[in-house]
């Protein structure tokens, strides 16, 4: 594995899931303004080579389960926890989205450009947050300051199904942020 594709493997993870419970924090301001009333659905925590990568956390107005998660409006925390390149992050996003269907070519063209444009080079202690709308949109915040919205719900519920689809590379990570019900 080269340098380039190492980085892309740390930017969203094929990686173990760490230590699993990590510690419930307040509602994040981007949340709470979508959903005053959402709660903590699980967090995870994901480590590559034993390196702590981010700490995942799930929040939702209503219980999202393993069957139901891409019907229920939710927010999915990112807490990073070392430097990587946003350009890396959206070509790996790209293709972990991939392993629940096939995406064409021009599509997909389209989805990175865009990608691209939403993710930005993060540092350690960086929030991104991306909040779902499920069958309209997703918005993203970095640290809370917005990001981009997408309006197009097939990229987004493939983009959040990188960590809550059954075809996941990161099964219990999943498990985890569903709250143990995957």
């Amino acid at each position: 594995m080269n340098r380039r594709q190492l980085f892309a493997r740390l930017a969203l993870g094929t990686v173990a899931l760490g230590a699993p419970a990590v510690r419930a924090q307040a509602l994040p301001p981007e949340v709470a303004r979508a959903w005053p009333q959402a709660r903590l659905v699980g967090s995870g925590r994901l480590r590559f080579l034993g390196m702590r990568i981010y700490d995942a956390r799930l929040w939702s107005p209503t219980q999202p389960g393993a069957q139901d998660w891409d019907t229920q409006p939710l927010a999915l925390e990112l807490q990073y926890a070392r430097k990587l390149v946003g350009s890396l992050i959206a070509e790996r996003s790209l293709e972990e989205m991939r392993r629940q269907g096939p995406i064409d070519a021009a599509r997909a063209e389209r989805w990175l450009a865009s990608m691209k444009a939403t993710f930005p080079d993060v540092r350690e202690g960086d929030r991104l947050t991306g909040i779902h709308q499920p069958g309209a949109a997703a918005r993203f915040y970095l640290n809370g300051a917005p990001r981009g919205e997408w309006d197009d719900p097939v990229k987004a519920r493939l983009f959040f199904g990188i960590w809550l689809s059954p075809q996941t590379s990161e099964p219990s990570l999943r498990e985890a942020l569903l709250g143990g019900r995957a």
